[in-house]
This record gives C-alpha cells, structure tokens and sequence, in this order.
C-alpha cells in the first residue's frame, strides 16, 4: 500500500530544513516529503546533491531530491529539464503562464506540473489555463498535474473564491479524461504542513472525495519510486533491467 507524501520548499528557498520537515511530516502522518528546491529564472545550472537512488529515511520518513523549475518562457522548459533531469529524483516546472502549462505538460520528462494557475491560484488575464487540451496532453505525457490547495487554507475573500473555482474546474477536467494528478499545500515551512486526515477534510469540505486527496497525496512517493528505479544501475528500459548474472563487455 502507498504511502501519502507532501512536497515541501526545503531552505534556503523555504524555512525549515529538510530534517525539520521531515521530523514534522512523520508526526503528521506522511510516509515521506518531496524537496521542491527552486530553480529561479536568472539561474544557471544549479547545484544539486546527486540523484538517490535508495530512500533516505531520517526519523522513519522518506526524503526524496526535487527540484521546481522556474521557467521565465515556454521555448526555456525543454532546456531546464535536460538539466536536471538526471540529477534529481522528482522534476516539477511550475505553472502559471499557458504556454508554459503547455509545454510542460507535453514533455514526458516532466513529473509534475505545479502552480497551473500562477501563484494564488486564482489566474486571471495574465495567469495560467487548464483546458481539455492540456489535460488530454498531461494523460498522454503521464505529466501529473498539481491540485494546489495552498490558496484554500492561506487566501481569504474573492481572491479564495476564484481560486476554488479554478480548482473545481481542473478536478472536473482531470477526472474526465483521466490524467495524473498530486495534491499539496506547498508548505515553504514546518509550520505549515498540514496533516493526511486535515487535507482529507479540507478536500472534502470543497467538493473533492477522500479518496482523491489521498491519492494525489500517494502518487508523489509513486513517482519517486519509479524515478529511483530509473537512476538505478540496474535499470536498461522501461520492464527490462540488468540481472545478477548479466555482465557489460
């Protein structure tokens, strides 16, 4: 059975360390947290630890290498991701901007689309869209797409408003067509995770199932298992690897 994780903005981009998240994400109920470390829009190659390939598991909690690309335009997505793509674990492009929604969502480097709809979630003339296009694409791609609940628990007034009524729209798209998806509420400190069963409440509380939270929760530990095998040595293609037996000439 799957564990839930949370993807978490580690410091120096946040304010807790990835030990001080992952200490509070095991009182919480997670089995692991995702390190979202930025990748802003000025920067060059970043630095980043080497790709773990096994779990890392400080108090009984996994931690998996991230990285969150900060795109400044469409025609820069594709190059970023070859950047990092075998250096970390999990690889995120936020959102925000339609072409960049798009652009991530067709490269099937690309785990995870965060952000879709710019930083408050609530879009507008100059944020992201999610149409049955990009959704489609996000299937095909197998691109999860981010239900951002962090506007929910931290904006208030109309701004929350048009930020559910985003929300609602991508769950009606997504469970159409069937595309991938993660939940979380970008925490940028200890302090403002939230635990399994409060996120469970919340979604159901705005017309998510349970069920659905706990699967967006889930499916970020699936990601990480699928990419550690990829990094792996072991690993020649998708359904084959290298045996006990085989030897390279």
């Amino acid at each position: 059975m799957s564990e839930p994780y949370e993807a978490v903005l580690p410091y120096p981009d946040g304010n807790a360390t990835a030990n001080r998240f992952a200490k509070t994400a095991g009182e919480y109920g997670y089995g692991g947290v995702i390190l979202r470390s930025q990748m802003g829009r000025s920067d060059g190659s970043p630095t980043l630890p080497a790709p773990d390939s096994e779990r890392s598991d400080p108090y009984g909690v996994d931690v998996v290498s991230g990285v969150e690309i900060v795109p400044d335009s469409s025609t820069r997505v594709g190059g970023l991701v070859s950047s990092v793509r075998d250096r970390t674990v999990v690889v995120i492009v936020r959102g925000g901007d339609s072409g960049v929604n798009r652009a991530a969502l067709e490269d099937s480097r690309v785990d995870v689309l965060s952000r879709p709809f710019g930083d408050d979630g609530a879009g507008g003339t100059e944020g992201g869209d999610v149409n049955h296009v990009l959704v489609k694409a996000a299937r095909d791609n197998d691109v999860a797409i981010e239900y951002d609940l962090s506007p929910v628990v931290r904006l208030s007034g109309g701004r929350r408003v048009r930020a559910l009524g985003r929300l609602r729209k991508l769950r009606e798209l997504i469970e159409h067509y069937g595309a991938p998806f993660v939940v979380s509420v970008r925490p940028d400190s200890h302090l403002r995770v939230r635990s399994v069963r409060e996120l469970c409440a919340l979604g159901v509380q705005i017309g998510f199932e349970e069920g659905a939270i706990r699967e967006g929760l889930e499916r970020w530990g699936e990601i990480a298992d699928r990419n550690r095998r990829r990094l792996s040595e072991s690993f020649i293609g998708e359904g084959i690897e290298r045996g006990r037996y085989e030897t390279e000439y």
